[in-house]
């Protein structure tokens, strides 16, 4: 009696879903999850508008990153799409011809739900370090918590939490200090 193989997802399918879902192909499994709620999208777009100013080029060390709302990851064989990530232009000089970023970024965030937290904290933390993400962030909307870890020989080291109205500088982006107040619905 032959045992039969679970068929490995396509890209064709992850493409295919409709826009309200966000999918990612891990290995070989095709993860779907709903938009983000309203609390989540809010923390995410106010990191994206907080570090804005990392995204121009400039001469000195502070400035020159790509900052990409969602942005498709292909890393390896796996497709991950992160609630932001950020890429120093060094690294990478121009932005892709395609929606996909084959190149991996410096620094991601992912801004975590109730459905995605276990996801993402576990598979989706591995598969960055794998990449040789340098940096991590987390955020959790609810709690009002951010945590920070930095990538040290393939594992990742906790740099700290900050959580409510904190006031923080935090790698990579420690030139710049900033309320977490701000993160949060009012």
């Amino acid at each position: 009696m032959a045992l039969s193989q679970k068929k490995s997802a396509t890209y064709e399918e992850l493409i295919a879903l409709p826009e309200n879902l966000v999918g990612e192909l891990v290995n070989g499994e095709l993860h779907v999850s709903p938009r983000p709620a309203p609390k989540h999208a809010v923390a995410s777009s106010n990191v994206g508008g907080l570090l804005f100013s990392f995204g121009r080029k400039s001469g000195d060390s502070g400035g020159g990153w790509w900052i990409i709302d969602e942005p498709e990851l292909h890393l390896s064989a796996n497709v991950l799409v992160p609630g932001l990530a950020g890429w120093r232009r060094e690294n990478l000089p121009h932005l892709p011809e395609t929606a996909a970023f084959e190149a991996a970024p410096d620094w991601i965030c992912e801004v975590l739900s109730t459905r995605t937290a276990r996801f993402d904290r576990i598979v989706k933390m591995e598969l960055y370090a794998k990449a040789k993400v340098s940096f991590a962030w987390l955020i959790d909307p609810e709690a009002q918590l951010l945590e920070a870890y930095r990538l040290d020989a393939g594992l990742w080291v906790r740099l700290g939490a900050w959580a409510e109205n904190a006031v923080a500088r935090i790698p990579p982006f420690e030139r710049m200090e900033f309320n977490l107040a701000m993160l949060w619905p009012d």
